[in-house]
């Protein structure tokens, strides 16, 4: 889902996408010439694979959502939540992409892993 960086406004406009069961919803408003306010929520199951056995498991995410999107290169650093979309259009599909794999990066264990007292060995 692609949003003409231009066609938002000081009125909120809202959006909904949803990608693989995890669905993004909540308002665009634009807070200065070349920034936009995004806030809302990502709620919806990713699928994860332990890190110490392999398995597959599923985490419920459900979390609030505020990022900054600009359409020209911020170089801020007291907002690190700045998203840049150089050519004009917000991605809201590379947002939930973005949140996804920064879900699946972190470590994350089943609960036979979480429950084993064996040490944790790896073989090089």
């Amino acid at each position: 889902m692609k949003i003409i960086f231009d066609k938002v406004g000081h009125n909120e406009k809202p959006f909904d996408h949803e990608i693989d069961g995890v669905v993004a919803s909540g308002t665009l408003i634009k807070s200065g010439y070349h920034r936009v306010l995004l806030q809302g929520r990502i709620d919806g199951t990713v699928d994860l694979l332990c890190s110490s056995c392999g398995a597959e498991l599923y985490q419920e995410i459900s979390t609030p959502l505020r990022l900054t999107i600009s359409d020209q290169i911020i170089e801020d650093k007291d907002d690190l939540d700045i998203i840049e979309f150089l050519n004009g259009e917000i991605d809201i599909s590379f947002i939930i992409e973005s949140e996804i794999n920064s879900i699946k990066s972190d470590y994350c264990y089943c609960t036979k892993c979480c429950d084993s007292d064996e040490p944790f060995e790896m073989e090089f």
